[in-house]
């Protein structure tokens, strides 16, 4: 997002001058190519309605204006409620944390779907850098650093009850622009959220000791809404700011600066902009799933636009993420990932493709054009009626300019396809639980996965019928066990998930189905709360060994690190005995990670180990790690 991606013209200045303030230091950095922080602090963006005739989108499809300033200022984040509301947050306390501010979050209705807002109010004005928000179980979950919070309304009034209640503390506020973000629900319940890289935080709930805390910088995080546990998912990277999963439940999320399209696989230790990852004994970093950059191929410092990048995508900062699994746009959009590039002042859209044990993202044309150098978009999510809503920072400058933000500037923008065809949007939060879970059979995914999230509420206040899990259960095993109805498999799976339903038997039976996407869920979901008995074990083993898909094996050596140290090893063992796995874009460092806390522990093991690894990769690590003992 701009916090975290415009910033970012400064970073080598910032690597030689720990980090000097970014305003002060972009008086003296003279810029190649594109954009420039020179212009006049006087100077203003067009109108908002002057801006929108400015903007090029493919033929079919509209784009309007569903608010600009005044109405809405700094859209630093949004959510979309159950009724098609936008909730945004506004953040005008960048670029310097201070103790109290006024970020808001305003709602916005379109009552009657024309792509325009008709109603607005204000929800709440006592935001202090106010950068990530997200809605469900009563309430809003914000990022507020140095605090994830929620704040509390539980009858729906859009007042709040009370005083934001903190989750966790212990955020950086230093980072300035490289701050936690991103809240998105996961498909199995949990709230996922993005840090950067200059803010390294020790996170934990109020009154949680120093050593108890755990560290992430650059990252993927995530925390449960009902059992309140934070885990650390991945670290890596620079500036994650955008974080979605595709139909099959695979998280993507987009980076600044270097490559920026990432595969989200627990436990991962990806590669970084600078720094060393928390563990030294890791000795490798995966990389991105993109195949491509969006610029031509030089050092990111001289990537900021202009026309030696244009056809590319216009340059290296990215912000926001969406696999659009919507049913209004055209099927060829159907499963790619999009995000708004900062020097391009465009979307650009990259199609997810399988490839070994991961993905890679091939490129494809921008399908949304500013045409505008003020034009800075921040995060993009498709509605209910399938059309996509796209936020726009307004300002110029990677680091704004050199009086501070453009307070007053912010535009929200809806590109649909046909607009006469958008269907009327309903409150999915007074179907009754049968309809919910109907809804998960629907196509458009926003549908699916906001009925999910209602379910999860209500199972959490003990309002489901008795019997419910039962009848999914019911619905689950009569489909047909078939790869082509895989995802309406999955989606009845999470819903077993969120409501709390799925037993290790259920879960264990399904470690045999045809579908290599319900074969990986099954073991996640199985070492969720790290209990796994012997029989599973030895389940495990065998599939390490004998399963044909090469995503479930990176579903096993990711599902490792909840377990045991001493029970890693058979599973390891037979995981390293694929030879045909050994260049593989994940698999060999991701089984590395798994065993290297228990090399040092265990010499013998080690030794056997490697004598049976057919991956030289691994078997060169262990050989370190040992002799660094």
């Amino acid at each position: 997002m701009i916090l975290i991606t415009l910033p970012f013209r400064c970073c080598v200045a910032l690597l030689f001058t720990l980090f000097a303030n970014c305003a002060a230091l972009a008086d003296d950095l003279s810029l190649p190519n594109g954009i420039q922080n020179n212009q006049d602090p006087k100077d203003v963006p067009l109108k908002p309605v002057e801006s929108l005739k400015l903007i090029t989108v493919p033929d079919g499809f509209n784009v309007s204006l569903y608010a600009g300033e005044p109405h809405v200022r700094q859209p630093i984040a949004f959510a979309i409620d159950d009724r098609g509301r936008l909730w945004v947050a506004e953040c005008y306390s960048y670029r310097e944390w201070k103790a109290e501010g006024n970020d808001r979050i305003l709602i916005f209705e379109d009552t009657d779907n024309d792509g325009q807002f008709d109603q607005r109010k204000v929800f709440w004005d006592k935001g202090n850098y106010l950068t990530g928000i997200q809605l469900g179980f009563g309430g809003v979950w914000i990022c507020n650093s140095p605090n994830f919070a929620f704040i509390p309304d539980r009858d729906g009034d859009d007042v709040p009850d009370s005083e934001p209640v903190v989750l966790l503390d212990g955020w950086s506020n230093k980072g300035v622009h490289n701050v936690l973000n991103g809240l998105t629900w996961g498909p199995e319940g949990w709230l996922y959220g993005c840090n950067g890289i200059t803010a390294p935080s020790k996170v934990g709930k109020p009154g949680t000791p120093d050593e108890e805390r755990i560290e992430i910088n650059c990252g993927i995080w995530r925390y449960h809404p009902t059992r309140h546990e934070f885990e650390a998912v991945a670290h890596g990277t620079t500036n994650p700011w955008g974080l979605d999963y595709d139909q099959h439940g695979q998280f993507f999320f987009t980076n600044c600066v270097i490559d920026h399209l990432w595969h989200l696989i627990p436990g991962a230790h990806y590669k970084r902009m600078f720094g060393e990852d928390y563990n030294s004994q890791v000795y490798g970093l995966l990389g991105a799933c993109s195949d491509h950059l969006h610029w031509a191929g030089k050092d990111w410092t001289k990537a900021r636009g202009g026309d030696e990048h244009d056809s590319l995508g216009g340059g290296h900062a990215h912000c926001g993420a969406m696999i659009y699994l919507g049913y209004n746009w055209p099927a060829e959009y159907s499963g790619s990932m999009l995000t708004c590039n900062v020097h391009g002042n465009r979307v650009n859209r990259d199609v997810l493709k399988r490839r070994g044990s991961g993905y890679v993202g091939e490129h494809a044309a921008d399908c949304f054009n500013a045409n505008d150098p003020w034009f800075r978009g921040v995060e993009l999510k498709y509605g209910p009626d399938g059309g996509v809503f796209i936020t726009d920072w307004t300002d110029l400058g990677e680091c704004h300019d050199r009086d501070g933000v453009h307070r007053d500037s912010g535009r929200i923008y809806k590109v649909v396809y046909e607009a006469n065809q958008l269907p009327a949007i309903e409150d999915l939060s007074k179907k009754s639980d049968r309809l919910l879970l109907g809804c998960q059979f629907m196509k458009n995914e926003f549908i699916v996965r906001h009925a999910r999230r209602i379910l999860q509420e209500r199972a959490g206040a003990s309002a489901l019928e008795k019997g419910f899990g039962d009848d999914i259960v019911k619905i689950f095993n009569s489909l047909q066990r078939s790869k082509t109805r895989a995802h309406k498999q999955l989606r009845l799976l999470w819903t077993l998930h969120a409501i709390g339903e799925t037993t290790k038997a259920f879960l264990a039976e399904q470690l045999s189905h045809e579908s290599e996407h319900i074969r990986w869920w099954a073991i996640q979901l199985l070492c969720e709360d790290r209990k796994v008995d012997n029989d599973l074990l030895s389940r495990f083993a065998d599939m390490a060994k004998a399963d044909s898909s090469a995503l479930v094996r990176l579903s096993l050596a990711s599902a490792l690190q909840r377990l045991p140290l001493k029970d890693r090893w058979p599973i390891a063992t037979n995981l390293a005995s694929h030879a045909e796995d050994g260049r593989d874009a994940n698999l060999p460092l991701m089984i590395w990670y798994a065993v290297e806390p228990a090399v040092a522990g265990n010499t013998q093991q080690a030794l056997l180990f490697a004598s049976k690894c057919k991956m030289p990769v691994v078997r060169q690590h262990v050989a370190r790690r040992l002799a660094e003992d």
